[in-house]
């Protein structure tokens, strides 16, 4: 990312492109994992609600906002794949 810089340019984006979408299916597959206690409409009902999330956040332009819900999605993963259900999305 460019120094200086608060708003993303085309080559930050396209950097992050790969990483966010790695984050989007790891996170669309651990909600589907059987060692989360919930049922089938609960689990389509969170995995609704990280396509709107990862929406939303695609139009987001601020590296320091970029960065932070990257971090987000990371933490979110590591809980999930404990068998812990985020805050975010309960």
């Amino acid at each position: 990312m460019a120094k200086g810089l608060v708003w993303a340019t085309a080559e930050d984006l396209a950097r992050n492109r790969g990483r966010v979408l790695s984050l989007y299916r790891q996170l669309m597959r651990s909600l589907s994992s059987p060692i989360l206690p919930m049922t089938l409409a609960a689990r389509l009902a969170k995995k609704a609600e990280v396509r709107a999330i990862f929406m939303l956040g695609s139009e987001e332009r601020s590296l320091h906002n970029i960065e932070d819900l990257i971090d987000t999605a990371e933490y979110s993963l590591s809980l999930l794949r404990r068998g812990e259900i985020p805050k975010y999305i309960q």
